[in-house]
């Protein structure tokens, strides 16, 4: 399986070479990696339908117990073919929209990335390789969203995005580290069967919350559901992909996953319900608040992840399958509704449905698409959202009758969107039909189609098709075996009467939806200074404060940001001194004095004249030149003291540090800052406190020198492992290679700079 993936991303990086030799055709092979993935997850399909589950690992760190590892059951079985299926489809129609698209093998490159990291989520084992790839999805969604970055709507939705879900992102590793230390492992079959050590840690609830705002940001849940409508601005494509199928429920996956491993608390329970039922009304709610098609259903998909979230919430043995069921019908015709918007885009010029209508002949291909998912979503008999909504309805009468009234409430919106998306748009005519700027293409109508098909297959047959893949999925967030199986007909129920009621109520609402718009437009007040206006008053007081803070601390005068250096590593250094150290007891090392020799006093001496010179010198050139004496002097107390490989270093960077700066001072203005008797004081009080404060460390690890292992390893190993009589060069070059490495990259970084900085040739002005 890693071998699969590896190979995934590494063909990602060659999509834009590809596009340059296939041109148009580059979706061929685009479609056929994610067929070629589905093909491969199938190969697990029986074992999975017997009750196995797959376990592959990979050692990665083995010194810190981390691991590649792989797990393949019931639930990420059905993520792998939602999102391998759903990537086929995708491949195929962005081919189509974004035909003549200069960079449609950019746009490629991410959706691949994007389409791999969200395997690896489904299919890790391990809570850091999980994260990985969950941080996977956040920068190529990133890049996905700012597809568009000429225009600055695309720039800000995509950094939103980035922010929101990254900083859950962040918690969700807090979260996770947590998780180890309460459980003792990062393997997630592991942490299922240690889940009532873990529950009753004292860990669980700093753990879970941090857990569950990861989740939150990524399933777009109250109060961070507000970056999911702000990112329609990325093509239809990644709507239909990222914000209908796959990356939104990474979150819905992730607490299903940890259900049996977190759940069974009231905490989890209370936090899941109530947020995920907040954010299923408030969806619903604000779809009918706009027109523009992606608007309303970005909204309608934020009320159904929030249906998602609460059901998983309550963890009912019916509130899970009906969990199951709803996810996948969800991706089907919210999909392929996704999609639907595009095409009419695309057709027309415009996702407003107010100025759509008439379109059934011109666009048929795409009506009768829009009609399927439509009637799926409205959850009308015989498709497979009727049966989603049935079962939603049985768990939350099962559970309370408020959670049925809520559900009720999300289903009646769903119908209404149903009949602006599947009647309003095609079927009503009052006046002309709406002109086409582009005709309908069937082949930007094939995917929706395909998705509306699929729900009437899996509405006639969903014993056969689906039921036993949904029956292990729940299973899996349940911890224990399920065994249900799905009808499309169960007789004359009361939930049959309350489904034709949703239908009743989703219809009026649909027809006095220009009232209901007034009438719910007096309550904007309650949302226009929300989630999403805090965001950006938020992002602006950090742009304010930066700029406040950068015009205070960066006056543009070098040596002011040195002394600040300075004096917060004196501060902090006095600090740690004053409290933790012994005292230096320095009266009693005064006898040593007596052994300086005359030789030694003389070099002590030469220090003082480079002093004055320095402080009184009003040339650079001639500080930096005097300053290169003392670096001299230092150079001779090592040949003194029988260091000569550190001293003819010392010689070597003194005589090339002098040289620069001699070069490169003599280019810049007069020295004019330090012009008062006081500044210089000052400066000098601070080198003084500089000087005392290094002295004083030197002189306390001498006295009270620190035990260390490592100082004896590295003298005994030096050369029998380094093979490297220099035990210096030994170390920075063989035991502590990546330190080396890390400053290398630090200079290669600054040369790259600096060379970029010499090739800048700026016009007068500039």
């Amino acid at each position: 399986m890693l071998y699969f993936l590896l190979g995934g991303f590494l063909y990602a990086f060659t999509v834009p070479v590809l596009h340059r030799f296939l041109g148009k055709y580059i979706f061929i092979p685009q479609v056929l990696l994610p067929l070629l993935l589905l093909l491969y997850y199938n190969t697990f399909l029986p074992g999975v339908l017997a009750g196995n589950t797959y376990s592959i690992t990979h050692d990665w760190v083995p010194s810190l117990g981390v691991q590649l590892h792989f797990y393949i059951d019931g639930l990420a079985l059905l993520f792998c073919f939602l999102i391998t299926v759903f990537g086929a489809l995708i491949m195929f129609y962005a081919a189509h929209y974004l035909h003549d698209h200069p960079k449609l093998g950019r746009f490629y490159l991410y959706l691949t990335l994007f389409m791999m990291a969200m395997l690896g989520v489904v299919t890790a084992g391990n809570l850091i390789s999980l994260f990985i790839f969950w941080e996977l999805t956040s920068i190529s969604s990133y890049l996905l969203i700012g597809f568009g970055h000429e225009k600055e709507e695309s720039r800000n939705a995509a950094l939103q995005a980035l922010l929101v879900t990254g900083l859950g992102g962040l918690a969700l590793m807090a979260g996770f580290i947590l998780l180890g230390a309460a459980s003792g492992t990062y393997s997630i079959p592991d942490l299922i069967n240690r889940s009532s050590l873990i529950v009753s840690d004292s860990l669980y609830l700093p753990l879970l919350l941090f857990i569950l705002l990861g989740a939150f940001t990524k399933s777009a849940q109250f109060p961070f559901h507000f970056w999911l409508p702000n990112a329609m601005s990325a093509p239809t494509p990644v709507s239909a992909y990222l914000h209908s199928a796959t990356m939104v429920k990474a979150g819905v996956y992730l607490l299903a996953r940890l259900a049996p491993v977190l759940g069974g608390t009231d905490v989890w329970q209370y936090s899941l319900t109530i947020t995920g039922t907040v954010t299923a009304l408030l969806g619903a709610y604000l779809a009918l608040q706009h027109s523009d098609l992606k608007a309303i259903l970005a909204y309608t998909t934020i009320s159904a992840l929030g249906l998602l979230v609460s059901f998983i919430g309550i963890g009912t043995e019916e509130a899970i399958k009906a969990m199951v069921v709803f996810l996948l019908a969800h991706a089907l015709y919210k999909g392929a509704l996704f999609m639907v918007a595009g095409n009419l885009d695309h057709a027309t010029g415009t996702r407003d449905y107010h100025h759509l209508q008439g379109l059934l002949k011109p666009m048929l291909f795409t009506a009768v698409a829009a009609l399927l998912a439509s009637l799926s979503m409205a959850g009308v008999l015989p498709f497979f959202g009727f049966i989603a909504k049935e079962l939603l309805y049985e768990a939350s009468s099962a559970s309370s009758w408020l959670l049925l009234l809520f559900s009720f409430f999300t289903g009646v919106i769903f119908v209404a969107v149903a009949f602006i998306t599947g009647y309003r748009i095609f079927w009503r005519n009052r006046n002309a039909p709406s002109q086409l700027l582009h005709p309908d293409s069937k082949a930007l109508a094939f995917p929706p189609l395909l998705l509306g098909l699929i729900s009437i297959a899996f509405g006639f047959m969903p014993g056969l098709l689906v039921s036993p893949l949904l029956n292990l999925s729940a299973s899996a967030v349940l911890g224990h075996p399920s065994d249900f199986t799905l009808s499309l007909w169960h007789g004359f129920t009361p939930i049959l009467g309350l489904s034709i009621l949703t239908l009743l109520a989703g219809f009026i609402v649909y027809r006095y939806l220009e009232s209901f718009g007034q009438l719910t437009s007096n309550f904007s007040v309650l949302y226009t200074y929300g989630p999403n206006k805090l965001y950006f008053l938020t992002i602006k007081g950090l742009q304010t404060g930066a700029r406040y803070v950068t015009a205070t601390i960066q006056n543009g005068y070098l040596r002011l940001y040195i002394a600040s250096i300075i004096m917060s590593q004196v501060v902090l250094l006095v600090f740690a001194i004053w409290y933790n150290s012994p005292p230096l007891l320095l009266y009693e090392k005064l006898y040593l004095l007596q052994e300086v020799q005359l030789h030694e006093w003389l070099l002590v001496l030469l220090v003082f004249p480079v002093l004055v010179t320095v402080l009184k010198t009003r040339s650079r050139l001639t500080a930096i030149a005097v300053l290169g004496i003392m670096g001299y002097t230092v150079a001779l107390v090592y040949i003194l003291f029988g260091a000569p490989d550190i001293a003819a270093t010392q010689l070597l960077i003194e005589t090339l540090t002098v040289l620069i700066f001699v070069l490169v001072l003599h280019k810049l203005p007069a020295f004019r800052y330090l012009t008062h008797a006081r500044q210089r004081i000052t400066f000098v009080v601070i080198s003084l406190l500089f000087g005392a404060t290094m002295t004083y460390i030197v002189l306390l690890v001498k006295q009270f020198p620190l035990t260390s292992e490592l100082k004896k390893y590295y003298g005994d190993n030096a050369y029998l492992l380094g093979k490297g009589k220099n035990i210096v060069n030994v170390i920075l070059v063989d035991f502590r290679a990546l330190d080396t490495l890390g400053e290398i990259t630090v200079l290669a970084v600054a040369a790259i700079g600096i060379y970029a900085l010499l090739k800048l040739r700026l016009e007068k002005g500039d």
